[in-house]
């Protein structure tokens, strides 16, 4: 309930609704990433949350797809968790800065070798005449690392990590009387509001 939250900053409660989330939703760490160009035109599409602290909430792209240009053009961003199962929602605003290269090697490494050479393959967001041109390109990749252990991260590709400025909670309630609580960044420290539904 949003009553339970007394937190005097975000993360903390975030971190529990997130776990919450874990087990009772599939891929619960779904994110709806909004962006915009510098003229304003929106474009919204679900990303994967990678990992979250006080720092902020991070995911992984590539650096030449559209998403990209726009979070270069225009760092504003806004995130949205939504938890079915739950009848609760998370929305984030605030501003996109990269992660490092020593995080984003770390996260590259994680993933399946499978995924490393899709990174390779895929020229995200450019034009794709045919399916078969993509795994053509997958199996091109595949064997120019074949005799190596490790698949090296292509240097168009790393992450970003979103800098909260606001944090709104939602849980839906009877009647469409909706419990909302909304943490505002204000310096160094956060101050809370409730607001109607």
């Amino acid at each position: 309930m949003i009553e339970d939250i007394r937190d005097s900053e975000p993360l903390t409660p975030f971190r529990r609704w997130f776990e919450l989330a874990m087990k009772s939703e599939e891929l619960a760490e779904t994110m709806m990433l909004a962006t915009a160009t510098t003229r304003g035109v929106p474009s919204v599409r679900a990303v994967l949350l990678k990992g979250f602290d006080e720092r902020g909430f991070v995911f992984y792209t590539n650096l030449q797809s559209r998403k990209s240009e726009e979070l270069f053009a225009n760092p504003r961003v806004a995130l949205c968790f939504h938890w079915k199962s739950l009848r609760r929602q998370v929305r984030i605003e605030g501003l996109i800065e990269g992660v490092t290269d020593a995080e984003a090697d770390a996260y590259f490494a994680s993933r399946a070798r499978e995924s490393q050479i899709g990174a390779w393959a895929s020229e995200q967001s450019s034009p794709l005449e045919s399916r078969r041109v993509l795994e053509e390109r997958t199996a091109d990749f595949a064997q120019q690392f074949a005799d190596q252990a490790v698949v090296p991260r292509p240097p168009d590709w790393s992450g970003f990590r979103v800098v909260a400025g606001r944090v709104e909670f939602w849980q839906d309630q009877p009647s469409r009387l909706h419990d909302r609580l909304v943490f505002i960044r204000d310096g160094d420290r956060w101050r809370t509001e409730r607001l109607f539904p």
